[in-house]
């Protein structure tokens, strides 16, 4: 009797995505990491560079059958409807987390809308992209209190998203 490849026994490991100073680096100099060049493109907003690689690591990663991407960014839904079609990112599709009504208190708004999301998402693990979380000493100690169940990373934000942060995504989906 031939097993399924892919039971759902398995809790979606929530990905929380910022863009700006991940996806799309300020003010870039030199290569990306992949020793390519920067690319650019009209999001019909503004400008926006990123590494070609990265958006294709992050919609091979985004077929990750235990990966849920979610965005986490001030973008909030402009991030779907202008920058995935100027850059290639299959996250039409993805969750938009909104700082709506959460950005008024002392506490940061990311922080707060991941923790009211992870709530209702089922997610046993997360993983945490953004280039702010190395300033915020609370969404540190969040995340330093739940153990293992979160990854963080926060990319040098001239940089944006290296090739070891994108394998540490992949090495944590499993």
């Amino acid at each position: 009797m031939a097993m399924d490849a892919r039971q759902d026994t398995h809790a979606p490991v929530s990905i929380y995505l910022d863009v700006d100073g991940v996806v799309n680096p300020f003010s870039p100099l030199g290569t990306t990491d992949w020793g390519s060049e920067w690319t650019f493109a009209d999001a019909g907003i503004l400008d926006v560079a990123f590494a070609q690689e990265v958006v294709a690591e992050l919609n091979d990663l985004a077929r990750h059958p235990d990966a849920r991407f979610v965005w986490l960014t001030t973008w909030e839904g402009l991030a779907p409807e202008f920058l995935c079609p100027a850059i290639g990112l299959n996250g039409q599709d993805w969750p938009v987390l909104s700082s709506l009504g959460w950005d008024e208190g002392n506490e940061w708004w990311k922080l707060v809308a991941l923790q009211k999301d992870l709530a209702g998402a089922g997610s046993e693990r997360i993983i945490w992209i953004d280039d702010q979380l190395s300033q915020e000493s609370e969404a540190r100690s969040w995340a330093e209190y739940q153990q293992d169940r979160v990854l963080c990373i926060s990319p040098d934000p001239r940089k944006g998203l290296s090739r070891r942060d994108l394998e540490a995504v992949r090495a944590y989906l499993g």
